[in-house]
């Protein structure tokens, strides 16, 4: 397989507690190597973002970091330990692009505070020309959105398809995302140059997956077992949900400039590809 270049061109992961590190693609394939997972994929079949234990709710206050950006002032919420991340995923793209403006004097910002700047965003989305055919189903993904709001704190159920980068089994939550026209991608991609594993995974989400390898590891046909257990090595060998093939997509797929957010190990990370 020919891989794209990726000279000067960098992924730069935004915000965190420690700061910004920007880790460029061709040595990220490092970070692409197999994660040790203690089993050969999670007995639940829901890919979710980590959330805090009943014990210790999350925070309800937030630092914030101030950077340049585009020769401006920016904010960047940092997250806390066990975060809501896709909340802060997607609050720091709508700062980086300017939908949401905070005071220059703020050093902490509530989860209230966030979510009515989100509500906000997504109030002000709405196209001034959308036809009346369009209307109703536009008002319920509205409706939707709204009540998926106090998810954005602990965690959103996204379950990724491992043919392209942008492939996700369509669920409610994705809403938020569409309407706020904020990207959402995944790394976690089936090599093409594997024929076999191919065709054991298939168009399967991961949790068809997770399903199809439990059913057919009983089967009394061969075919379907040694499917199952080829399907079953691709989710341990890949258990960083990051691939090279798919750092390579993702090269390919983001447009220079382009802020997004990946949904990697369970976790929501704001993103931007630059070329400097």
């Amino acid at each position: 397989m020919e891989q794209p270049s990726t000279q000067q061109q960098e992924f730069a992961p935004v915000g965190g507690g420690a700061g910004a590190e920007t880790a460029s693609v061709s040595e990220a394939s490092d970070a692409a190597a197999p994660a040790q997972a203690e089993a050969a994929f999670p007995t639940e079949t829901t890919t979710s973002c980590t959330s805090p234990s009943a014990e210790q709710p999350p925070q309800s206050v937030y630092h914030i970091k101030w950077v340049r950006w585009n020769n401006q002032k920016t904010p960047i919420v940092t997250q806390n330990e066990n975060g809501p991340c896709p909340l802060i995923a997607i609050i720091n793209v709508l700062t980086l692009k300017g939908l949401v403006k905070l005071p220059q004097t703020l050093d902490i910002v509530t989860v209230e505070q966030l979510m009515e700047h989100l509500g906000d965003c997504i109030l002000s989305s709405i196209p001034k020309d959308i036809p009346e055919s369009a209307q109703l189903n536009y008002e319920q993904n509205m409706h939707d959105a709204i009540a998926i709001l106090p998810k954005l704190q602990t965690g959103l159920d996204v379950n990724v398809r491992f043919t392209g980068v942008k492939d996700f089994e369509y669920t409610p939550e994705c809403i938020v995302f569409d309407l706020l026209r904020i990207p959402l991608y995944h790394g976690w991609l089936l090599d093409p140059e594997s024929p076999e594993i191919l065709a054991a995974v298939g168009s399967c989400s991961y949790n068809q997956l997770v399903e199809k390898i439990i059913n057919n590891k009983s089967s009394t046909k061969p075919e379907m077992v040694t499917e199952a257990l080829l399907a079953e090595a691709f989710l341990e060998r890949t258990a960083s949900q990051l691939t090279y093939h798919g750092l390579c997509e993702l090269n390919s797929t983001l447009t220079e400039d382009e802020l997004c957010v990946l949904f990697r190990n369970n976790h929501f990370i704001t993103l931007y590809k630059r070329k400097d």
